[in-house]
């Protein structure tokens, strides 16, 4: 059953996402970086405090797999010879391991822009952090719920599956 052309888990889906994301989409303060984002910050910009704007990270609400998560990341610069952004860090607070990517750019790259698909461990806030060519750092984050999670280890998973008790 469908209302006005959604089916039942769209709109299921549309009315739990606010009570879900809330939380997640707000500005987070430093204190509320987990301290291992925290150090891959510092060891990406060399010890720059990096700045909230100029970042804006785009993910869904919800996502039903996280196996593959839609991301596009943009940043706010002319990317002229004088002013561009030299690279982007994605990071991801709950994954195994938690640099996502790195994407290095220079001024004939035209945009600062980035689409991509990443993996998540559940849901979770995703970091964006960009080193702009004047060494300054910007930071952008957002929250994602991932109903059926990615990145699990599968040795784990067959361990706690299998009823054989080890020795």
């Amino acid at each position: 059953m469908t209302h006005k052309g959604m089916s039942r888990r769209e709109l299921l889906g549309a009315a739990i996402a606010p009570l879900f994301v809330s939380g997640l989409t707000r500005e987070i303060a430093a204190a509320d970086i987990p301290q291992h984002i925290q150090a891959l910050i510092v060891e990406a910009t060399g010890g720059v405090t990096p700045s909230r704007g100029k970042v804006k990270l785009t993910l869904p609400a919800i996502a039903e797999s996280g196996n593959s998560v839609p991301l596009k990341l943009q940043v706010d610069s002319p990317m002229t010879a004088e002013s561009y952004v030299r690279s982007i860090h994605i990071f991801s607070a709950r994954n195994p391991r938690p640099v996502i990517a790195r994407f290095h750019l220079g001024p004939q790259s035209g945009r600062a822009e980035v689409n991509t698909r990443i993996r998540l461990a559940g849901t979770q806030e995703v970091f964006a952090l960009a080193i702009m060519s004047d060494a300054s750092a910007w930071l952008g984050s957002t929250g994602v719920v991932v109903t059926a999670a990615a990145c699990t280890d599968e040795k784990q998973e067959q361990q706690r599956n299998d009823p054989t008790p080890r020795t």
